[in-house]
């Protein structure tokens, strides 16, 4: 019921957030709140704008939660009068980063009208307040991203935790490890690949399923029959694997690892998900 909503989803969350990883959480944790409240009501409402609302306030309490600046809901009703029904074509080809340059409402209402192509009405429903108001939101936020030197940068806007990724980045150790795993990988030594997980490893496979322990070796039962080569780049700041399906030199899809002593201890495979790879940003890694 949700495949074909998921994408759009995850695009306004991954924007708000100013991360395709962070996006892609708060939209699980939405949708398994949604679930639950669809087994307590009688009949479906029309899926995709309450999807969206749901979507909207969790992303919402996440923000607040982490510490984000600009999460005010409310807008001065402004400069109205200038606010364009089209969508703005500068605000679809922004970095995913700059929108952390808003104020919140801002952020919001351009990432629905501009960047999925919502109505007033529509963007007025999902973030609970008036047309009136989004309009006011509209003309700030692009008059904001069309001179992002006025605003806060995406780097003061970021939680702490992305600072520390930044520096784990740049771990000579964690950089020769995940090299060291890639390079098993993609010899197809699945005895050497399965040597370097932990015993007690956490298997994540994005909004498929979750496995632990020895359960984990039979992940790489799939891969062995697959033309699937890993290779190490940055993401948001964090070294991660990309993944190259037949040849291709584009990735289709990331996986995250988490170490600790040596061992793998946390695998988190977006094979699933794999729109979120034309969201990111992934660079090669360089020393």
């Amino acid at each position: 019921m949700v495949e074909g909503i998921r994408p759009d989803l995850h695009r306004y969350c991954a924007r708000l957030t100013g991360s395709v990883v962070e996006g892609e959480d708060i939209v699980q944790d939405a949708l398994a709140k949604a679930l639950y409240a669809l087994s307590l009501q009688p009949e479906v409402p029309p899926l995709r704008p309450w999807l969206f609302r749901v979507a909207h306030n969790q992303a919402m309490d996440w923000l607040k939660s982490h510490g984000r600046k600009h999460t005010e809901v409310r807008d001065d009703l402004e400069d109205v009068a200038g606010a364009d029904d089209r969508p703005d074509p500068a605000v679809v080809r922004a970095a995913l980063a700059s929108f952390l340059e808003l104020p919140l409402t801002q952020r919001s209402a351009v990432i629905l009208k501009d960047v999925l192509g919502c109505s007033l009405e529509e963007t007025a429903e999902t973030m609970g307040t008036t047309v009136l108001a989004v309009k006011a939101a509209l003309v700030r936020g692009r008059t904001r991203l069309a001179q992002p030197e006025a605003g806060e940068t995406a780097e003061e806007a970021a939680p702490a935790a992305k600072a520390n990724a930044e520096t784990a980045a740049h771990d000579p150790s964690l950089r020769a490890a995940l090299e060291r795993y890639a390079s098993l990988f993609n010899a197809r030594d699945w005895d050497g690949v399965r040597a370097l997980v932990g015993e007690d490893c956490r298997l994540d496979l994005v909004s498929r399923s979750q496995r632990r322990g020895k359960a984990v070796g039979m992940y790489f039962g799939r891969y062995e029959k697959e033309d699937v080569a890993l290779r190490v780049v940055e993401l948001e700041g964090r070294l991660a694997l990309a993944a190259h399906v037949g040849g291709a030199a584009k990735s289709s899809y990331f996986i995250l690892l988490d170490w600790e002593g040596g061992r793998v201890v946390a695998i988190r495979d977006f094979r699933y998900v794999a729109y979120i790879a034309a969201e990111a940003t992934m660079e090669p890694a360089t020393a």
